[in-house]
């Protein structure tokens, strides 16, 4: 999965009707609706604001008064094509006074959305797990040079019968070390996944 690095505009003129597309990285549904919202505000003159998003699991499909499917629904399956995650895609469209039919509004929204993308940089979302470690004391040690070695972060330490350790790791890496670490401790390791949201 991928994410975008910044916001990229572009704008199409087809047959007078000026379609201004942006695709942009964004947190999930409500800053996506905020950020409609102020479009919304920049441009009073618009005749539509049409937006897709895919945020985290959510994703949203809306038209803005075009005829249903025409405008949101092929936006966002720009996005899932180009296998994209924590993105929005808008595109504000001035009517210019001729129809374009259901299938040149589908190619006027899809192909505003697929330029942004073609100018935008991609970034490749790693999946992190956190996770709560419990181990002997003899194990802290090897513990921390292999958090260490797999690029991971030692979030929170404390001592008490045993060593529990909070760590952030890829979850690729993740494996790795619960693997390494139960094998060390004979066993003796046990760990608790917490939620990253």
């Amino acid at each position: 999965m991928y994410s975008l690095a910044q916001a990229v505009t572009c704008t199409l003129e087809i047959r007078k009707s000026r379609f201004i597309g942006c695709v942009e990285p964004i947190a999930d549904r409500p800053a996506a609706q905020e950020r409609v919202a102020r479009l919304r505000a920049e441009h009073p003159d618009a005749a539509h604001v049409c937006w897709a998003l895919l945020a985290g699991g959510h994703s949203a499909a809306v038209d803005d008064g075009e005829p249903s499917g025409t405008a949101g629904r092929p936006m966002l399956e720009v996005l899932r094509h180009q296998e994209l995650d924590g993105v929005l895609a808008t595109v504000v469209r001035y009517f210019g006074g001729t129809k374009l039919g259901a299938g040149g509004l589908v190619r006027a929204y899809t192909d505003a959305i697929a330029q942004a993308l073609q100018q935008a940089e991609r970034i490749e979302l790693v999946s992190q797990r956190r996770l709560r470690c419990q181990l002997p004391f003899a194990q802290e040690s090897q513990a921390r040079r292999l958090l260490e070695q797999l690029g991971g972060e030692l979030l929170e330490v404390q001592h008490s019968n045993s060593v529990q350790l909070e760590i952030q790791l890829t979850t690729t890496a993740a494996e790795d070390f619960l693997q390494q670490l139960q094998t060390a401790s004979r066993g003796a390791l046990s760990w608790t996944d917490m939620d990253l949201g």
